[in-house]
């Protein structure tokens, strides 16, 4: 095997990690299954970055013994909102999560986003449900830019009012023709980029499927773009300790493994070596 364990695996960056039994507020049903979960957290939200993620036990069903990451869609004060999916049983046990129960949460995990810089033209690549990792980031750039939402279908486009209040032009594909461009969410990148890019040198913001990010990383690798990229691999225990979320990042002339949980989920693509994810 060539390369090594990253230095200061272990270590990590310091973290303001809290174990919570966050009140639940309220549900929000928005469209095709998703649903946004409203929690008061007073030990969790206060801390919570833009891009990081809270690992949260699954209630009243005991055989699930592994928490389940989620990102962090909204932190404000005390206040901490996820959007998550009906998919399966540990989805469905939230979506019956009534007022006044608790969830323990662990957080706020991970490294997020870095503030957006003042002097690039801020772009959002978000495929489902990495347009909720991506609204605080959103809320924090000091230019409002352009977000590019993509879906397999109408149902899939989560979030767009919340975005276009904050004042971002948001433009939309689906790969069935649903809602707005049909075709790949990429596609609207490349066209920004030909017509409407002229004296502006981006800053790219993206989280989504792993096929999303390895094409955006792509297009940034060509043209000289920033791009950070959050990693959405399967995470066991959301601290460092498993290993079942490493990646492989460069390291000079060779490569060493990360933990998405901990140096991530949010690298810059030119970290990442993208010819070893599928």
């Amino acid at each position: 095997m060539t390369g090594s364990a990253k230095s200061g695996i272990f270590a990590g960056p310091h973290l303001p990690m809290q174990l919570e039994n966050a009140i639940v507020v309220d549900h929000q049903p928005i469209q095709g299954g998703y649903a946004l979960l409203h929690m008061k957290a007073p030990a969790v939200a206060p801390h919570v970055k833009p891009g990081q993620f809270i690992h949260v036990r699954v209630p009243h069903l005991e055989e699930c013994v592994l928490r389940r990451p989620f990102s962090v869609f909204r932190a404000d004060g005390d206040n901490l909102s996820i959007l998550y999916k009906d998919v399966g049983k540990g989805t469905r046990t939230l979506r019956d999560l009534r007022p006044g129960e608790t969830l323990s949460i662990l957080g706020p995990l991970g490294r997020g986003f870095p503030a957006p810089d003042a002097d690039h033209f801020p772009l959002i690549v978000a495929g489902g449900y990495g347009m909720a990792a991506l609204y605080l980031t959103a809320r924090s750039a000091p230019v409002k830019g352009v977000a590019f939402f993509g879906g397999r279908a109408a149902k899939d486009i989560l979030c767009v009012d919340e975005f276009k209040a904050l004042g971002w032009d948001v433009r939309v594909s689906t790969q069935d023709g649903s809602l707005g461009h049909r075709g790949l969410v990429t596609e609207l990148v490349d066209a920004w980029w030909n017509k409407e890019s002229a004296g502006r040198q981006p800053e790219l913001f993206t989280c989504g499927p792993g096929g999303m990010l390895k094409a955006v990383a792509q297009r940034a690798l060509q043209h000289g773009w920033t791009a950070w990229t959050s990693m959405d691999n399967a995470m066991a225990c959301g601290v460092g300790a498993c290993l079942t979320c490493v990646l492989k990042v460069h390291e000079g002339d060779t490569w060493a493994w990360a933990r998405a949980c901990r140096e991530g989920p949010v690298f810059e693509c030119r970290e990442v070596v993208w010819e070893s994810l599928p």
